[in-house]
Order: C-alpha cells, then sequence, then structure tokens
C-alpha cells in the first residue's frame, strides 16, 4: 500500500470522470486553480482534434478540501465530459431503450480487441472508453494536488517535448529556465507543441500536417524533470521501493507510452563508463555532496542524489488512423477496415504535461514515505530536520 493512494473511475464518453486521491496531509493550501492550469496545459497543443473544442476541462472538487485547505480526508475530484450530452441513448448507466450500434471492428495498436477478449465483450465500446487517453485528465487532476505536496517540499517539476516523429530538438540548456519560474517558461508554453526553438517547432508541425493530410498519426518523446528533490527519496532494498522502478511503470502506464528513459538510459548502454557515471565531488561551504555531471539522472540504485530528476518517455503514433488500417469485424470474422473514430494526429505535447502528472504523484508518494506526518506542517518539519541532517555528512 503506498503512502499516496488514487483511483480514477469513467468512460470517455460517460458523463465525467472522478478520482479520488487519499493519504494528503491536511493543512495545504488547495483551490480549483491550482488544478485546472494543467488541465488547460493538457488540451492544447497543434495536431489535436475536434474533442478539444468540445470539453473545457475544470475540476470540481467535491470532499476533503475545506476552505481552500485540505483535511487530510479523501480528496475526490471530478472532471465533467461536455461531450456526454452528444451520446445520450450510447452511453450511461441506464438500460438503453434501444440498442445502440456495436463497435465491432478493432482498430490495430488500440486495447479494443484485446480487451474484448479478455472481460468477454461483444461490443468493443465497453473496452475502448474506458482505455481512452481520455482517462489522463483525471490523472492530471490528481497530479496538481501531488505538484501541492511537492510545493511544501520546495519541488518544482515540468516538461518539454524533445522529438516529434524524426524532428528533434536538440535544445541544450539548464532545465531550470523552462520549469515554473524560469526565465524561458513563458515561451516553452507558449509554444504550440511544447517546443524552445521555433525553427524545429515549424518543421515539426510540417511533419503533423503532412500526417494529417495522409490521413496518419505521428508520436514522439518528451521529457520531465523535477528539482529540488533531496537525496534518499526511493530505496535500494527491495525491488518495489526502487523509485526509478516506480516512475518507469508511472511513466509507461500513460496511454501510447512505449518506452521510457531515465538520465541517458540509452544513450549511455553506447558508452564506456568512464563517460557515464558522474563524478562526485563535496561542496563544504554548502554542506552537500555535488555531481560534476547528470547523466544518470538524479537516480542511483533506485534512489535520488539529490540532483535534477529526469525522466524521458516515448509515445507511439495514436492508433485511430483516418486512412484505417486492415482488421477483422469481430462478429463475423470477415476483413474490414478499423473503425475510425475523432481522434488527435498528435498529442504528444499533451503527453508531456501528463507525464508531469505521474511523475509528480510517485515523487510525492516517495516523499510520504520518507517524511511521513498527518499535517503539512509535520511533514514539512520532517523533511527540514532530514536536510539539516545531511549537512552534517
Amino acid at each position: 500500500m503506498g503512502h499516496l493512494r488514487w483511483l480514477t473511475a469513467g468512460e470517455s464518453h460517460g458523463p465525467a470522470l472522478t478520482v479520488i486521491v487519499e493519504g494528503v496531509p491536511a493543512g495545504l493550501a488547495l483551490t480549483r486553480d491550482d488544478l485546472d492550469l494543467d488541465l488547460a496545459r493538457r488540451q492544447r497543443g497543434y495536431g489535436r482534434g475536434g474533442r478539444m473544442k468540445i470539453e473545457r476541462d475544470r475540476v470540481s472538487i467535491e470532499s476533503g478540501v475545506r476552505g481552500g485547505e485540505t483535511l487530510g480526508s479523501p480528496i475526490t475530484l471530478r472532471v465533467e465530459n461536455r461531450d456526454f450530452a452528444n451520446w445520450q441513448g450510447r452511453m450511461g448507466a441506464d438500460p438503453f431503450e434501444a440498442p445502440p450500434e456495436p463497435f465491432r471492428v478493432p482498430r490495430p495498436g488500440h486495447a479494443d480487441l484485446a480487451g474484448a477478449l479478455k472481460y468477454d465483450r461483444r461490443d468493443l465500446r465497453d473496452v475502448l472508453e474506458r482505455a481512452s487517453a481520455r482517462e489522463t485528465a483525471a490523472r492530471v487532476a490528481a497530479g496538481g494536488v501531488a505538484r501541492v505536496i511537492l510545493a511544501a517540499l520546495g519541488v518544482t517539476l515540468g516538461s518539454r517535448v524533445v522529438s516529434i516523429a524524426e524532428v528533434d530538438d536538440l535544445t541544450d540548456e539548464d532545465a531550470r529556465a523552462w520549469l515554473p519560474g524560469g526565465a524561458r517558461r513563458e515561451a516553452l508554453e507558449a509554444s504550440e507543441l511544447r517546443v524552445l526553438d521555433p525553427d524545429v517547432e515549424a518543421r515539426m508541425k510540417e511533419a503533423i500536417l503532412a500526417a494529417s493530410h495522409a490521413g496518419d498519426t505521428l508520436g514522439g518523446v518528451v521529457e520531465c524533470v523535477a528539482v529540488g528533490l533531496p537525496p534518499g527519496l526511493g530505496s535500494h532494498v527491495h525491488w518495489d521501493r526502487k523509485l526509478d522502478g516506480r516512475l518507469a511503470q508511472a511513466a509507461v502506464s500513460i496511454q501510447a507510452i512505449k518506452a521510457v528513459e531515465i538520465g541517458d538510459g540509452w544513450t549511455a548502454a553506447r558508452r564506456r563508463g568512464s563517460a557515464v557515471h558522474d563524478a562526485i565531488g563535496h561542496d563544504a561551504a554548502a554542506g552537500r555532496y555535488t555531481r560534476a555531471t547528470n547523466r544518470a539522472g538524479g537516480l542511483e540504485g533506485g534512489v535520488t542524489t539529490g540532483e535534477p530528476l529526469v525522466v524521458r518517455a516515448a509515445m507511439k503514433p495514436i492508433s485511430t488512423l483516418r486512412r484505417a488500417l486492415p482488421s477483422v469485424d469481430v462478429t463475423t470474422h470477415e476483413p474490414a477496415p478499423a473503425t475510425v473514430e475523432r481522434s488527435d494526429v498528435c498529442a504528444v505535447p499533451a503527453a508531456g504535461v501528463v507525464l508531469e502528472a505521474m511523475v509528480a504523484l510517485t515523487l510525492a508518494d516517495a516523499a510520504l514515505e520518507k517524511f511521513g506526518g498527518d499535517s503539512a506542517r509535520e511533514f514539512a518539519d520532517n523533511a527540514a530536520r532530514y536536510r539539516e541532517h545531511l549537512r552534517g555528512r
């Protein structure tokens, strides 16, 4: 059982998405404005589909907060699906007056067929509605709560797009510049593709437009960085407490994410150890150990080092293509083109915001595991004493 537990519920075209977050200390300032900002960021991006023109995601805080302050009890967050109004008679808990037309032809790359086989469903909509990435709106709402927990420790995190298809953003600068509060933050968030180089953004847009004209989709890579973490979160002792493993599972659980990298993971595999590992020093004035580089991405042995945490995730192209791939009708077993539903051409910028949420939730859980505390004051005091203890090492 984690120290921070959360559970989402809801279908893509159902009435709403709900998430319950349990384990949040009492006394943290929290309002819907803290959560709505990230929900809006998740909806933006060049290459998004018509659904984002319908939804205007906002959170309703329905329990666990009173007068703008957390109570220590479970927090319930609800995000209404405005598109549900267009799905009356096809979605909802009440019996249908007339059976809706079933979704019978699965899309390659989606959970349609595998989920239907597992749960013995003839109408694939019973699977795809829950498997949809629309569920990530609830995760992002929960991630906003986790951000507030981390902020009590002085931890900041953010994300950017590293690549879309074969177009890379090779901008190499300190992440603090584009994290919240940084000099480049406004420019990053003003970018429709959440990249730092305008020329790269233009080339990415060209690639997305070309894919759209071809009835195709594109994926890419996003990077999330967290700064201000103390050394010692996670553990080297047991496999399920290693923070790198927990972060990897959290990242790959995001719809369409197929690979994850911490630090220079894939690059490091091609190099010698002398060119990979981060040399250790000591800053006597600051009372802390230092690293000449951060190729490990802020984690060694499943434990944070105190350096910036760097997680990258690879998103495959979205599985709904207007130029449908070959498939099979699950009722007749006859060949048929995959069913086409309204979808995005590219949702990589949104994936970065979702990755932020998953990283925040994982780090907040690890921080509560390390420092405990039923109240925000106790939690912060425990963390402050630990940091002071580290100065003497």
